[in-house]
């Protein structure tokens, strides 16, 4: 019966984490951030950050990647700006679960960003897999270098209380600022560098050469008439 639970648990979890996490190109980590994911998506226009992922609880039925949070990043290259997410999968018997709510230690609101929920099996009682997460304003977690602490919560009355250390919210705010450098160097290198057709757009237009004076004649010579025929 675990067995089958745990190949469903699986299956629910890799069906529903295709859409949000597959990369569809993975790039070189940042020396700085190791551990912090980054892949580019959409033909480049944003790159995706997703840092290391850490257990909330233990595993469901000792399955990977179940009972986990991660820091989730997005760089837009064209606009310069950035989103933040607390990821959160959540799996667990009973319910399910209404989650709806989101605050930090000190009982500020956040955004809650409800994602997917997945039905594992109710052969013997029900078990769901669920994703979620909290917004992260670009202020708010460069604020929370020291460590952020945020509980989500159901209209039910379950909560969650998820605990990211400082070092994964210094490592995903240094692979986010590299990349940002590095989009802000090639910006400025390609507006410092004209094109070819500008260059010559802009170049001066030469002047043609001026003609030489016609040489003196000696005083009294007689310049025949251009002949008629």
């Amino acid at each position: 019966m675990i067995q089958k639970i745990a190949a469903s648990a699986v299956l629910g979890l890799a069906l529903a984490g295709c859409a949000i996490l597959q990369p569809e190109e993975k790039l070189a980590p940042q020396p700085a951030a190791q551990g912090v994911e980054l892949t580019k998506e959409q033909g480049g226009r944003f790159i995706a950050f997703v840092g290391p992922k850490l257990q909330h609880t233990e595993m469901f039925l000792g399955v990977a990647e179940t009972n986990y949070f991660a820091l989730r990043s997005w760089f837009d290259n064209k606009t310069g700006e950035t989103a933040h997410q607390l990821y959160v999968e959540d799996s667990y018997y009973g319910g399910p679960y209404k989650w709806d709510g989101v605050h930090d230690k000190d009982n500020k609101p956040l955004r809650f960003v409800a994602i997917s929920r997945n039905e594992i099996t109710c052969d013997q009682g029900c078990a769901y897999a669920d994703e979620f997460a909290a917004a992260l304003p670009e202020d708010y977690l460069r604020a929370q270098r020291s460590g952020l602490s945020v509980v989500f919560t159901a209209s039910d009355g379950k909560t969650l209380t998820v605990t990211v250390p400082p070092n994964l919210v210094a490592a995903e705010l240094t692979a986010v600022d590299a990349v940002r450098a590095i989009a802000a160097k090639t910006a400025s290198t390609s507006t410092a560098a004209p094109t070819p057709a500008a260059a010559a757009a802009s170049a001066p237009t030469a002047s043609p050469p001026a003609a030489s004076p016609a040489p003196a004649l000696p005083p009294g010579t007689v310049v025949p008439a251009p002949s008629s025929r």
